[in-house]
């Protein structure tokens, strides 16, 4: 089965880590937002956010979280998470910090965006390689 992946991540400290992971061809059909485009999204406020996260999550059957330096702590990152979940997609995350930059540099480790969610079924499992697979969600 094709899945209809979503991917969530920090735009600008990560945008250039994400491409990369998005680039590798192995998950089509959910081409980035270009620099402009997310300007106008963002100067839609909050609500015009909001809208384009729901658009984008629309006929999405997976989201994966790119994980980097600052992911946990980002407002929509947190949204888009508690919105797949309620919507019945599955879920995966991927820790993207050792991926090269423009500069060729790689950033620190993050805290786990999952930690902070206790969803009704929910089984935090995203601490490892072995552990990624669990009860949570993450058959993409």
């Amino acid at each position: 089965m094709t899945r209809k992946v979503f991917y969530s991540f920090h735009y600008q400290r990560d945008g250039w880590r994400a491409s990369k992971v998005r680039n590798i061809g192995v998950v089509e059909g959910n081409p980035p937002a270009s620099d402009n485009k997310w300007e106008e999204v963002l100067r839609g406020g909050d609500a015009g956010i909001q809208r384009w996260i729901d658009a984008q999550l629309e006929n999405r059957t997976c989201t994966i979280v790119l994980i980097g330096a600052e992911t946990a702590n980002r407002r929509w990152v947190k949204y888009e998470i508690e919105k797949s979940w309620n919507s019945g997609k599955d879920l995966f995350g991927i820790r993207i910090h050792k991926i090269l930059d423009h500069n060729q540099q790689t950033s620190i480790a993050g805290a786990n965006p999952f930690d902070v969610f206790f969803f009704e079924g929910w089984t935090q499992a995203i601490h490892s390689r072995e552990s990624l697979r669990s009860s949570l969600r993450i058959q993409c």
